[in-house]
């Protein structure tokens, strides 16, 4: 096949039209980022070359002195960025610059506003890579040929809805992209601008970023010519690596650049860390948290967290063999001296070295976690707000450091029956009742339900505090977080409450002579219920409703096996393993209290059915058959009004 038969027009995604429109109408007062965007990704592909190359140093072919170079052609009015880096196949520029392969798109475009201040922040936390481009240029052409190949490959548009690809001669691996300024956009084919942005963003990546630069005639006092004018390359920025110099010697915007080049972000981390750590196996590490999460926070294949280095030389970014789940946000670089360079996947998975730099990075990344929880609550809450739920993996996952994890977590409560999850569980033991020695919580599918449920009712009576818990994991959270502080997580609608010690002696002497009164209603509801309930009980935890339904101690709760259901588990009911749930029910409720004096056996049998149904809803359920449910309610409130 010739190279021109090779040549094919392809059209943008959708979402890549929608974001292509966008920047260029959000980041209108932040142009020069386009650069530092462009720069990062040419920095990246040397850092996967230089990987490669450990194994096949063929791939340099020859030429294995890595830099990014910028050329400006004033009368063309073109800006090229250059990178002999690892470049890229026809598959993957296709894969990777005609699509947007995120997870989170969706998510993205459904938060967008309109308004372009807060857009421009929305498209920033995103991640704009290779489309910044076209926030100056008009026509952008692509030219890229990956190490080892033989034939290069041409992209090029205007970003207006289509592309073009071909096959072309390339001598040079690499990525050469070449922006077509617009009209009004001049100011950047000035060199001192050009260079003023690469120090402002790209000072300190560890590769060169190069200029030419002109160096005028020499000549003697007597004005004739020793040396002739020429043209030297010239490194524009420090290309050193940050991560390896001195905290004394880093500004703070600095820090902040290097983090913005690092995790792919906009704006500035929310705090960060920067450690070495002497001894037989050392290592450095600079290491942020960011301000606000990413889309793709929720994909499992994201590999944008902390990339390992082995003494400056890029190893891999593949996060879960320096990072644990749970803290997946953090973003940096973790630079070992004591690896040997040939490391290999299998290595890395096996190493005690990694393991014992993977513990110790998470201690620190805890230590500063629990210095913003301490320092400034708002900032934590922040946080909190951003990637809580993430945190609420960590015991879960991590149970060397449940301890201090659980010390993070923030929690609604009824406290203040708030929806923001403020309250930490030291908070909550500083509040407990005198006798109290349980941490009670309440598991629901919304904030509403949790607010609302029955089985509060005696909490809110005796001014115990509980935790509001709507999240998903909280089911798997409260599952291993099982104490804090010597005292045990209880759910108040598992098993029985054991709130005696906090009962008077009036109090107890009085439940028992309502136990002995619905003796006989209890026996018949449970008889109707058999099939359905466990047991029945008179409630002690119900003050206004009618009745609630309570899992066994050691039983799945009804929020989980709704999770479960909902996840494709056959789920009911009745549980797992048959074990069905205990109704309890209000004697001081005016339904309840009827069925003492209630004779005809089919409208008892109709009412600690509906009595059932509803305990049901108010759990947050769905009832198996609703028609019948309904049915029964209307003869009960036609009978009313008779």
């Amino acid at each position: 096949m010739t190279v021109e038969a090779k040549k094919e027009t392809l059209g943008f995604q959708t979402e890549v039209k929608h974001l292509l429109h966008l920047m260029i109408h959000s980041l209108y007062s932040n142009k020069e980022i386009f650069l530092r965007e462009l720069i990062s990704n040419g920095s990246d592909a040397a850092d996967k070359l230089r990987f490669q190359a450990l194994s096949n140093d063929s791939l340099y072919e020859g030429d294995s002195e890595l830099k990014i170079r910028l050329e400006i052609d004033k009368d063309a009015k073109t800006i090229s960025v250059i990178d002999n880096g690892i470049g890229m196949s026809r598959e993957e520029v296709q894969e990777h610059i005609g699509t947007i392969a995120k997870s989170g798109t969706k998510q993205f475009f459904e938060k967008l506003t309109g308004d372009q201040a807060k857009d421009s922040e929305l498209i920033g936390q995103f991640g704009v890579g290779f489309y910044s481009a076209f926030i100056v240029a008009d026509k952008v052409t692509l030219t890229t040929r990956k190490a080892g190949e033989k034939e290069g490959v041409r992209w090029e548009s205007t970003g207006e809805g289509e592309y073009t690809l071909e096959t072309v001669e390339k001598a040079k691996r690499g990525t050469e992209i070449v922006l077509h300024l617009k009209e009004g956009e001049e100011e950047f084919l000035e060199d001192y601008r050009l260079r003023s942005i690469v120090k402002k963003y790209s000072d300190h990546i560890s590769i060169p970023v190069v200029m030419d630069r002109e160096i005028p005639a020499e000549k003697d006092d007597e004005g004739n010519e020793t040396a002739p004018a020429r043209v030297e390359e010239e490194t524009v920025n420090e290309a050193s690596a940050l991560w390896k110099m001195s905290r004394d010697e880093i500004t703070e915007e600095q820090y902040n650049e290097f983090y913005k080049h690092v995790g792919h972000d906009f704006q500035d981390p929310l705090a960060y860390l920067h450690s070495k750590v002497e001894g037989t196996n050392e290592y450095t590490m600079l290491l942020y948290v960011p301000s606000r999460a990413p889309f793709d926070l929720w994909d499992r294949d994201a590999k944008h967290g902390v990339k390992l280095y082995i003494r400056k030389v890029f190893i891999t970014d593949d996060a879960e063999q320096l990072m644990p789940r749970y803290l997946r946000f953090i973003r940096g670089v973790i630079d070992a001296d004591s690896l040997p360079l040939n490391v290999s996947r299998e290595m890395l998975q096996q190493s005690k070295q990694i393991a014992s730099i993977k513990a110790g990075a998470v201690k620190k990344v805890l230590g500063l976690l629990e210095s913003v929880a301490n320092d400034d609550a708002e900032k934590y809450g922040n946080l909190w707000e951003q990637f809580g739920n993430v945190l609420k993996e960590g015991p879960i996952e991590d149970h060397k450091n449940k301890d201090r994890i659980a010390k993070l977590l923030r929690f609604s409560t009824t406290h203040t029956d708030s929806v923001k999850q403020d309250v930490s569980l030291t908070d909550y033991v500083s509040r407990m009742k005198e006798g109290q020695d349980k941490i009670y919580y309440v598991t629901a599918d919304s904030f509403s339900a949790a607010k609302n449920s029955p089985h509060l009712e005696i909490f809110r009576k005796k001014g115990i505090e509980v935790l509001l818990l709507s999240d998903r994991v909280d089911e798997w959270l409260v599952s291993n977080l099982t104490e804090f502080d010597g005292k045990h997580l209880q759910s108040v609608a598992k098993g029985d409450l054991d709130l005696d010690k906090l009962d008077s002696e009036e109090e107890k002497k009085e439940q028992e002579e309502i136990n002995k009164d619905f003796e006989s209603v209890v026996n018949q509801i449970k008889e109707v219920l058999s099939d359905k309930v466990e047991d029945v009980k008179i409630s002690h935890r119900l003050t206004d409703s009618p009745a609630c339904l309570v899992t066994g101690a050691y039983d799945m709760s009804l929020n989980m096996q709704r999770i479960m259901k909902e996840a494709g588990q056959s789920m009911n009911m009745m549980g797992m393993g048959g074990s069905k749930p205990t109704l309890e029910i209000n004697p001081s409720h005016g339904l309840v209290n009827a069925l003492k004096d209630e004779q005809d056996d089919a409208r008892f049998a109709d009412i600690a059915n509906i009595l059932f149904d509803q305990a049901i809803l108010s759990e947050g359920g769905q009832l198996d058959d609703p028609a019948a449910f309904v049915h029964k309610l209307n003869g009960l409130l036609q009978g009313l009004l008779k």
